[in-house]
């Protein structure tokens, strides 16, 4: 289960609103999770105001976390969905992906880009996923997951980071960028990666680097309303905060606008 939306609490860093969506069936599960386990419930009793919370078998809504059942496939009752549980798509939104699109076809795919750029005026769209997928190591990935009937529908927009930036430039956004995990593991700190490689010692470090190059973190933003254009100062300070890890070490100086957007209130739509 996802966890972010807790951690972000702890850290007091929760935007104004902070959306999960997920299939029917896995929805049904995480809401039975968290009405059972106090841990859970709490967070979200504690930062909700107002009426009672709306939750059924398929959705929780509070004032600051709400969990959706949808299809990614079927972006109009997506957002019918969202808007239901108060979406405010006037605030600077941050979307995030995991390992999602690439279970999409690459038109599919297209299209809920589509959607999230034409809906959001001001957004950062961040993807994790697959790439280099078209070398020996990535068909041997793909053969692997073809064995245990796991298709990979979109693994061709998944070839180079240059494919992925360009799937984000075609469908709306204005501006997109990509890395692969070995690069993202170069701008930990560096106590950070002494602790995780004292977790487990790690012996195949050829094959830790090839899979690391095998995963990169794409993100695009658009802002229509200049609210990236922030004081110097805050950017320097933001940009600190980032190098030492504090808002996640994805290529530090094009997260600085988005997350000044968000500390002045925003909403997070995790995909």
């Amino acid at each position: 289960m996802d966890t972010l939306f807790w951690r972000l609490k702890d850290e007091n860093l929760l935007p104004r609103k902070y959306f999960e969506v997920d299939f029917p069936m896995i929805v049904a599960r995480k809401i039975h999770n968290i009405k059972s386990k106090p841990p859970l419930s709490k967070p979200i009793i504690e930062t909700h105001s107002g009426d009672s919370l709306l939750i059924d078998s398929h959705s929780l809504d509070s004032s600051r976390y709400s969990i959706v059942g949808a299809d990614l496939r079927f972006s109009s009752d997506l957002e019918e969905k969202l808007k239901k549980h108060k979406l405010d798509v006037h605030l600077p939104t941050l979307l995030v992906a995991e390992c999602v699109l690439v279970y999409m076809t690459p038109q599919q795919s297209a299209n809920l880009l589509k959607w999230a750029a034409s809906t959001f005026p001001v957004a950062m769209f961040i993807n994790y996923e697959q790439v280099n997928m078209a070398d020996r190591f990535g068909q041997i990935m793909i053969e692997n997951l073809q064995r245990r009937q796991c298709n990979l529908a979109g693994v061709e927009v998944c070839r180079s980071l240059e494919s992925q930036k360009e799937r984000l430039l075609l469908n709306g956004w204005e501006n997109a960028h990509a890395i692969d995990m070995m690069k993202v593991y170069s701008f930990l700190p560096q106590a950070d990666v002494k602790r995780i490689e004292e977790l487990e010692f790690l012996d195949e470090k050829e094959l830790f680097e090839q899979l690391m190059q095998h995963y990169c973190i794409c993100w695009a933003s658009k802002d229509s309303s200049n609210l990236g254009n922030v004081p110097q100062h805050l950017r320097s300070d933001l940009h600190t905060d980032i190098l030492h890890g504090k808002a996640g070490a994805i290529c530090a100086s094009y997260m600085i606008d988005v997350l000044c957007s968000w500390k002045r209130g925003s909403i997070s739509l995790r995909l």
